[in-house]
């Protein structure tokens, strides 16, 4: 376990970027061979090195605002072990119960409860939308963010480490299972049951996330999740639902030229704002209606 505290302490800058570029290359490489949707084959507007591309611009911006911005993790991961704040402070455990604990916690503030305030506060929302308008979704999809978004997850990630009063080997150690776990969980993957229940007990798996890039409400407002599954199924936000049934992207941006623009999808958090259209056909449809 100090091995791993010691590498995490002092992991170099090459060594989360090709955290970064290796998880995206090798299930990029996954999904190719074994996709869940054949885009090409089945969506005439789909172009691979397009959609790509666009996905990639976004995840340069979220590294770009993230390197930008981490001086303040440092500052405020410094200031709580030296000041003796938060929970990892107040309580003595073993250094793989440190981690455990806080593991946990910072993917709930920092990742479960940020997902879920984006969805409900129509400004952040506005924000989020970008990430919900990808019409194919796969490992590229993962940090396809606003460049607003990559600083209001900034924010509830910063509010994390100070909850839990997180050393920055823990910073970095959840930060490399956040991205690593983002993009498998987005990946154009559809794991075998066996495999998707054993999975699913310790992380979140591409077959529970997709469902979450469903295209309408109420469906949309579920499976928040990113590293551990639990979160969902303690606050009543789980749902079930079979992989070749999702249709991708979001009802209030159903165009292209909404959805596969790079100069739109920058502009949509400062256009005129679109509530959702499809809760109520969704919902009748659920009851029998």
């Amino acid at each position: 376990m100090e091995r791993l505290v010691n590498y995490f302490e002092h992991i170099p800058s090459a060594h989360r970027s090709l955290l970064l570029v290796g998880g995206i290359t090798i299930f990029w490489l996954i999904e190719s061979a074994v996709p869940l949707f054949r885009f090409e084959q089945t969506e005439p507007d789909y172009r691979k090195w397009h959609h790509a591309g666009i996905n990639i611009f976004f995840t340069l911006t979220t590294v770009i605002v993230n390197f930008v911005l981490a001086f303040l993790l440092l500052r405020i991961s410094d200031w709580t072990v030296q000041h003796g704040v938060g929970l990892l402070q107040w309580i003595q455990l073993p250094r793989w119960a440190e981690a455990l604990m806080g593991l946990l916690v910072l993917d709930l503030v920092g990742a479960w409860l940020a997902h879920w305030a984006e969805h409900k506060l129509t400004f952040l929302w506005r924000f989020h939308l970008i990430h919900h308008t990808d019409t194919y979704v796969d490992t590229t999809t993962a940090n396809r963010h606003h460049p607003g978004e990559s600083i209001i997850r900034f924010g509830f990630t910063l509010i994390a480490v100070l909850l839990v009063g997180a050393p920055m080997w823990l910073v970095f150690l959840y930060q490399a299972l956040s991205v690593v776990l983002s993009q498998f969980n987005h990946a154009n993957i559809n794991l075998p049951r066996w495999a998707d229940k054993l999975l699913g007990l310790f992380v979140v798996t591409p077959n529970m996330h997709h469902v979450h890039h469903h295209y309408v409400l109420p469906v949309t407002n579920t499976n928040y999740g990113n590293i551990f599954p639990y979160w969902d199924r303690l606050f009543g936000t789980y749902h079930a639902m079979d992989g070749r049934d999702i249709h991708y992207g979001i009802d209030t941006h159903p165009e292209v030229h909404e959805h596969a623009q790079l100069g739109n999808l920058l502009r949509i958090p400062f256009q005129p704002y679109r509530p959702p259209v499809g809760e109520s056909a969704e919902a009748k449809k659920a009851v029998g209606a």
